[in-house]
């Protein structure tokens, strides 16, 4: 009776034990999962709450520096042509050509004109434009309101040229284009030009500051 008892005791015992085991584990892992869904969704940084940070590129166009003010170049509509001096040497004419700031804005020359003689309606280039001459430095010819730059222009005399390579041609203006500008002016002068593409007449300089008018 006793052995019996004994034995039915140790049989209730073990699945107690099992019981309370797997309580245990339970109970932990139930604390294991509480801690880590806790743990999942930490605190937002206060960083976060500023505004996103500025492309890069933006950044860069915002810390360029832009150049200062200043005067454009002189439109041809806000300039006056006109010859000044002439001068005539063995074989050539040297003669200068005005430009008159006729607006009420101030603007700027800077190099060469684009100059060539040049006739007919509709007025057509003859021959080649001039050739620029680099013996004087370029320079930044800034013209307020009526004053004046020139730039000297060599013609060379046709003549000077067998007619069979020159292709003689009279012309009736000089087209010039003041420097940076894709708008002619006209200034009416007759002479001998070459039309051929093989011989250059003309030479023109750089703007300078002033008149080259005599009067």
């Amino acid at each position: 009776m006793d052995s019996t008892l004994r034995v039915a005791r140790r049989a209730i015992a073990a699945p107690a034990l099992i019981c309370a085991a797997a309580l245990a584990a339970g109970c932990a892992s139930s604390s294991t999962s509480n801690t880590a869904s806790s743990g999942s969704a930490p605190a937002t940084p206060a960083a976060s709450s500023a505004p996103p940070p500025t492309p890069v590129a933006t950044q860069a166009a915002a810390t360029t520096p832009t150049p200062p003010p200043g005067p454009g170049p002189c439109p041809t509509r806000s300039l006056q042509l006109k010859l000044g001096v002439s001068q005539g040497t063995a074989g050539s004419v040297y003669t200068v050509i005005d430009f008159t700031n006729i607006s009420n804005v101030t603007c700027t020359l800077y190099g060469y004109p684009g100059v060539s003689l040049a006739s007919g309606k509709p007025v057509t280039q003859i021959g080649k434009a001039a050739a620029e001459n680099p013996a004087t430095p370029r320079q930044l010819v800034t013209l307020a309101p009526n004053t004046t730059g020139n730039a000297l222009l060599r013609i060379v005399d046709a003549q000077n040229y067998p007619a069979s390579r020159c292709d003689p041609a009279t012309s009736h203006y000089i087209q010039v284009y003041p420097p940076n500008q894709t708008t002619p002016a006209y200034i009416k002068y007759r002479t001998t030009a070459c039309a051929s593409k093989s011989v250059r007449i003309l030479t023109v300089d750089v703007v300078k500051p002033g008149s080259g008018s005599s009067s």
